[in-house]
């Protein structure tokens, strides 16, 4: 195999990433001007507000709940500090529609709150208010509560990096703590912040099992209703045009404030310093602010389910849950093994030709995480289901018998799909192994008789094996929890453990839903343990610098 196929294969790797993009795109010009005209006059500005209220709340609700908690435990030391910047990151373990499962359990009008408010008081079903969680404001907070963590993680590093001059400049000219971080700690963090905050809005956008569950009506709920409910598949995919617009403007305002992110660099005195401690009512309220996220996203919904699977009286180990088990599984295993090769094709390109190019290619195909499961499924579908009545079409014809749906009907459209929605985690995940090799080794492999593929297998690989298996590990997740794609792609005979999860929700039996809910939030949490073990080893050794430590506790 030589260097050039390598890079051809990159550049297939490239417009098979792209093509359901541009497919879901121009499925939308499929329709005639009265189904355009149907859409936009009577669910295009419901669907618009309720998306744009829902990403307005969920992206200021992640920015300030991440970036106040980054910064508490990054700067003070309080009761429990250690522990709570650690497990601020156990959230991320959560699909947010398992989350709304748990809470709805929890906190609905049969729930135990609601019960045990009726028991204590006496009232009547129509003698108190309650919050309705099925709501607008009840998806909101799922969302944050799972979302957060990207805006924590971004913020505790920036928070972590900056210098220390800035901040006592401002307190020595009279700033309060509270100011001095307002003004200075603050806007050096923007970047990282609106960062993790675009990241997840991205996500909300792109939910389908939350809104869908709480009945909220927006772009993702209505593509499957189009789909499925009306059987409208050219309203379903100018509705995907919409969301894929909003998706790609989002996607380009994150890059363009990556690009202008600044970063401070360390100093020789920046980690031999003391926390400043917060004693009394300051390190108590701290404390609290810190633990609720991780009590709300993490705690009481683990307890919720694993006392509702307890009390469903299904066996995890029945042949029906080892199957879905087997499909998820396999399902995964094989997307996540296909899209790191894609990855690590496209990250060889991109090193051994370091050119505008190759930019390029690696921006093209990194745009699947900006476009939701359901647009890509749209995408997809459109195209394939034209092909497939072709090939049927002709097989009738020329041999008296129809081939049925050779394409649509298996599951490797649905391994497309996720190849396509999840090559950007790859691509990060890999590349920031190898961002840490020396070009130089790449000369080196060479005089040493390596040619181009070699190159990458003696060298490439071995150096950057962590890196791979952290991709492998993430798409797999990833592929594990997704559910528009997956719902709209997979075969009748062939269900996996987030479609059987949505389904029993759906129908109402939360107590069933939540044993396979336990196994996706089981997946999830290996990649979160590795991510918090990385930051208790940060944890443990970080330290604040002096001036840093003495000028927020002074006065």
């Amino acid at each position: 195999m030589s260097e050039r196929l390598l890079h051809r294969l990159a550049w297939i790797v490239v417009i098979a990433c792209i093509a359901p993009i541009l497919a879901a795109g121009l499925a939308a010009f499929t329709g005639d001007l009265e189904t355009w005209r149907t859409v936009l006059a009577s669910v295009l500005p419901r669907y618009t507000r309720t998306t744009l209220a829902l990403v307005a709340i969920v992206g200021i609700s992640t920015a300030v709940l991440g970036s106040i908690t980054a910064w508490l435990v990054t700067v003070y030391r309080f009761p429990g500090a250690r522990w709570l910047e650690v497990a601020l990151a156990l959230p991320l373990a959560f699909p947010a529609y398992v989350l709304a499962y748990a809470y709805t359990s929890l906190l609905d009008h049969p729930g135990p709150v609601q019960t045990l408010l009726r028991e204590v008081t006496g009232w009547g079903p129509r003698d108190y208010w309650f919050p309705e969680i099925r709501s607008l404001g009840g998806a909101a907070l799922m969302l944050t509560i799972v979302l957060y963590p990207y805006v924590y993680l971004l913020a505790r590093a920036s928070f972590r990096q900056q210098s220390s001059n800035a901040f006592l400049v401002a307190r020595t000219l009279g700033r309060s703590p509270m100011r001095a971080f307002m003004r200075v700690a603050l806007p050096m963090a923007r970047p990282a912040i609106a960062g993790g905050a675009l990241l997840a809005v991205m996500e909300t956008i792109a939910d389908y099992g939350t809104v869908a569950f709480f009945n909220v009506q927006t772009f993702a709920t209505g593509i499957y209703q189009a789909w499925f409910s009306l059987g409208d598949r050219a309203a379903a995919a100018q509705l995907s045009l919409c969301l894929l617009s909003f998706a790609l403007l989002l996607a380009g305002l994150e890059r363009a404030q990556r690009g202008k992110a600044r970063t401070a660099g360390r100093g020789a005195r920046f980690e031999t310093m003391e926390k400043p401690v917060l004693k009394g009512g300051a390190g108590v309220l701290a404390m609290l602010v810190c633990l609720l996220p991780v009590l709300l996203g993490f705690i009481i919904p683990v307890i919720m389910l694993g006392v509702m699977a307890v009390g469903s009286g299904q066996n995890l180990f029945d042949s029906r849950y080892l199957t879905l088990m087997q499909n998820s599984v396999t399902l995964a295993g094989v997307a996540a093994v296909l899209t790191v090769i894609g990855a690590v094709l496209i990250s060889f390109r991109a090193r051994t030709r370091p050119e505008r190019r190759s930019r390029l290619m690696v921006i093209a195909a990194g745009l699947g995480y900006a476009v939701p499961g359901g647009v890509i499924a749209v995408g997809l579908m459109v195209p394939m289901a034209a092909l497939d009545n072709l090939i049927d079409d002709l097989t009738e014809a020329w041999f008296g018998h129809g081939t049925g749906l050779l394409i649509t009907g298996s599951i490797w459209l649905m391994i497309v799909a996720y190849f396509v929605r999840f090559m950007a985690a790859a691509l990060n995940a890999y590349d920031s192994g190898m961002a840490t090799v020396p070009a130089h080794y790449d000369a080196i492999g060479r005089s040493l008789g390596q040619p181009g593929p070699r190159l990458l297998w003696r060298v490439h690989l071995p150096v950057a094996r962590t890196s791979v298996l952290t991709a492998l590990l993430i798409v797999f997740v990833d592929v594990m929890k997704e559910l528009p794609a997956t719902l709209i792609l997979h075969p009748f005979n062939f269900q996996t453990l987030a479609v059987q999860a949505h389904r029993l929700a759906s129908d109402e039996r939360l107590t069933e839903a939540a044993v396979p809910s336990l196994v996706l939030v089981a997946f999830g949490l290996v990649p979160v343990a590795l991510l918090c073990r990385t930051l208790g080893r940060d944890a443990g050794t970080g330290r604040r610098s002096a001036r840093m430590g003495t000028a927020i506790s002074a006065g």
